[in-house]
């Protein structure tokens, strides 16, 4: 008996443990420390040590982490609403909301912490801009407010090749933007791909997105315009400079792609294609980004 009840209570703490870990948001933030990696990658090489950078990293994660729990709070009645997200822990009620802004806040403690002491103060200070611009602008009063929410709102989550840069070299300059802009004009139709895939969900929650506001037919074409924008800004890269035939080459391979998969959007109403492009879209911001670094290494 005394074995079965200490498998029960394992089994509880590690459920509990996977809600808070859940709410982090894991595969999103890996992807925004990779592209804060490629910053640092990228940058001018200051002789810090690969702890420092490491844990450079770990703060812009653990920050992010925190933004992707107030995500969470916020969003928790919409949550509710909506198939792909009612199983969040919030939105199923097995993570109190106190407890969830607590850990919030550890996480944004420990992060900005790690980064004042092992990067410098304007990469701590830029990092919790960027929470606050996803936790705060966007979730609480850009998504609800117009359908160009994740246009304006991108900025945030475009920011961590240029918190990687700030890390290494304490100060701002143009190649981190170049990074930023890759990102800012990807967001689009990235999200836009899912938010025609799951319109239904986002008019259940009275969520004012674009397909909801202005069809499907116009989200596709505003889908297909920005991957055409995403193409002539990966372009920027090698036209200054900062990367070589490497990046080119596999930059353009992944962009054409993008564009045939956007453009043969437009001629097809299934569910099923929509959800193709946007995860195709997650692999060629990340084949954009490591070539960005293979490119640098050889």
């Amino acid at each position: 008996m005394l074995a079965i009840n200490n498998s029960l209570l394992q089994n509880g703490i590690i459920r509990h443990l996977g809600a808070y870990f859940a709410m982090c948001k894991f595969k999103v933030v890996c992807m925004l420390v990779i592209t804060a990696w490629v910053g640092i990658a990228l940058a001018p090489d200051m002789g810090r040590s690969m702890l420092f950078q490491v844990l450079s990293l770990l703060g812009i994660g653990l920050l992010s982490s925190s933004a992707a729990v107030i995500n969470h709070v916020v969003d928790r009645e919409i949550d509710k609403k909506m198939a792909r997200t009612r199983h969040r822990p919030l939105a199923k009620q097995s993570v109190s909301v106190p407890a969830a802004i607590l850990f919030a806040l550890l996480l944004a403690v420990l992060g900005y912490g790690l980064l004042v002491y092992f990067a410098n103060t304007l990469c701590a200070w830029l990092t919790l801009l960027a929470l606050f611009g996803y936790a705060v602008v966007y979730t609480l009063l850009l998504k609800r407010a117009t359908p160009q929410n994740i246009v304006i709102g991108g900025l945030a989550g475009a920011m961590p090749p240029l918190l990687g840069w700030v890390s290494e070299t304490g100060s701002m300059g143009a190649e981190p933007w170049l990074l930023v802009m890759i990102i800012f004009a990807w967001t689009p139709p990235h999200f836009w791909a899912l938010a025609i895939a799951k319109r239904k969900d986002y008019e259940r929650a009275e969520i004012p997105m674009l397909p909801v506001t202005h069809g499907e037919r116009f989200t596709k074409l505003c889908v297909f315009f920005y991957t055409i924008i995403l193409t002539l800004v990966c372009l920027m890269p090698y036209l200054v400079g900062m990367s070589g035939l490497i990046y080119l080459t596999i930059s353009c391979f992944a962009n054409v792609m993008f564009l045939v998969k956007t453009w043969r959007l437009l001629s097809t109403d299934s569910n099923q294609y929509a959800m193709s492009v946007f995860y195709f879209s997650i692999w060629h911001l990340l084949v954009v980004f490591v070539a960005l670094f293979v490119d640098r290494a050889f």
